[in-house]
């Protein structure tokens, strides 16, 4: 190897043809490109900017991704744009060696090569299969990622796909949707009898739903707008993290949760807000503005293991080694809706000798969080961390109407959590006894995990429909990195 002028190794250095000039090109170690071109010094760094490259007779067609007008390392940053550089070695051997050197160096970031992409076609404003066609293919196709397109025709449609689907073909799963698609292949990867393996294929989130919490808490982390471009820009590079995944259960029956449940208010506005979906977005202020002022609590019991530093919170409870070996069946069902043989069943955890603690009602709102983002305008859990073993608990029980709105509006930024009316702590394990309303003991609420319906009380929007579980106690463990996202740099 030679070294740059700058004192790097370099993989490769020549004299090539840039824009009608010949001037000097390398390849460093680190995967940087370096040329001069019109007097100025300019680079392209592999890892993060190059998507992939072809040949075209003698030249070399770089596809990259950069900031705005910036090509070099200093400069003026703005949104992502896709552009191509061309070079022409001087020789066809030289041409050879480049196009090995570049590849070899994208090979060792470990990046996907084969992709298997969900696209929901009716979700949000049904607007997912443009956002494939002109965001998210362009960039595949630049990238040299081969994949292949399936739509979801109907609910669940995820989730029986992934349970049968050769995983050995793929390096990744991607859903083009709200969170909703992810939630059911996370579902379908745990209710296969290779689920431990199964798991472990990195799933990428691109925004294209109503929610996106997940592409949000994603793109949040390292300050990048949530867009479609900058989420399969990141499943492109190939970074990974670990996700905990928390298994809600009642009986023998199994729901696996990456993102929120909520019961009370937040609950409410979401599933009985639907009846408004003809607003739009709009829906859930406008009914939120409804529930606030026309307030309802909710009776009830959690109880809860604190996280270390929050075993301050609630008053400890003796009695949960009773619950868990209890079995409660699910009375929409004729029986206990049963999890398959060889599927994942949760974490392994001696929860009857740990520290539990309860806090009894009413309630105005509980929600757990498991990152930090419930939809792109809600900072639910501004402390929720991928993979640290804790959901986030989020809990109201007494508070002013007015006091709840000026909370509400703080949603966006996460202050909400501040207010004295909040308590906000980790847990790593959590049971919910859900009651019924304060104000009519006939009436009760909705227990809503990752924006759909877990269970339905008596006299609730569409209490006629079958819900997963009943409207009963259930328990919730967290299984810490039990998953694997695609994230950003």
């Amino acid at each position: 190897m030679d070294q740059t002028g700058g004192g790097e190794l370099a993989l490769l250095s020549d004299r090539v043809l840039v824009n009608g000039t010949v001037t000097d090109v390398t390849l460093t170690g680190d995967g940087v490109v370096r040329w001069t071109e019109g007097g100025s010094q300019r680079c392209l760094e592999v890892d993060k900017e190059v998507l992939g490259f072809s040949t075209e007779g003698p030249r070399i067609k770089i596809r990259a991704v950069v900031e705005g007008a910036k090509i070099c390392c200093p400069g003026s940053r703005g949104a992502p744009m896709r552009k191509t550089f061309v070079f022409e070695p001087q020789s066809e051997d030289l041409l050879r060696v480049w196009c090995q050197k570049l590849q070899d160096f994208i090979d060792s970031l470990g990046r996907p090569k084969r992709l298997f992409v969900f696209v929901n076609p009716f979700g949000g404003k049904k607007s997912a299969s443009k956002i494939f066609l002109d965001d998210v293919k362009p960039l595949l196709e630049d990238a040299n990622v081969e994949f292949t397109l399936q739509e979801t025709k109907h609910q669940l449609h995820a989730k029986e796909v992934v349970q049968t689907l050769d995983l050995s073909k793929y390096d990744g799963i991607v859903c083009v949707s709200g969170d909703g698609v992810l939630v059911e292949v996370v579902n379908g990867l745990l209710e296969r009898e290779d689920w431990n393996t199964a798991i472990k294929i990195p799933l990428g989130a691109v925004p294209a739903g109503t929610g996106n919490g997940m592409a949000k808490s994603l793109l949040d982390s390292v300050g990048h707008p949530c867009t479609a471009f900058n989420a399969i820009l990141a499943i492109i590079r190939g970074k990974r993290c670990s996700l905990d995944v928390a298994t809600i259960s009642q009986g023998e029956t199994r729901f696996f949760s990456v993102l929120t449940l909520a019961w009370g208010l937040v609950a409410d506005i979401d599933i009985e807000s639907e009846k408004y979906r003809w607003m739009g977005s709009a829906r859930l202020d406008f009914y939120a503005l409804q529930r606030i002022f026309h307030l309802r609590k909710y009776n009830g019991r959690i109880s809860f293991v604190p996280a270390p530093g929050f075993e301050d919170y609630g008053e400890p409870s003796s009695h949960m080694g009773e619950f868990m070996g209890q079995e409660i069946c699910n009375p929409s069902h004729d029986e206990p809706m049963k999890v398959q043989q060889g599927s994942y069943r949760g974490p392994t955890v001696a929860l009857e000798s740990l520290n539990w603690r309860k806090i009894d009602g009413p309630f105005v709102s509980v929600w757990l969080h498991n990152v930090t983002w419930g939809g792109e305008n809600t900072k639910a859990a501004p402390d929720a961390k991928f993979s640290d073993g804790y959901l986030d608990l989020i809990l109201v029980r007494n508070c002013p109407r007015l006091a709840l709105l000026a909370l509400m509006t703080e949603l966006n930024n996460g202050n909400h959590v501040k207010s004295p009316h909040v308590l906000y702590f980790k847990v790593k394990a959590f049971v919910l006894e859900p009651g019924p309303r304060t104000d009519d003991a006939t009436k009760e609420g909705i227990i809503d995990v990752d924006g759909e319906v877990l269970a339905r009380g008596k006299a609730t929007y569409k209490s006629d429909q079958k819900a997963l579980m009943a409207y009963d106690k259930l328990q919730i463990t967290v299984d810490q990195g039990l998953a694997t996202v695609f994230t950003p740099l």
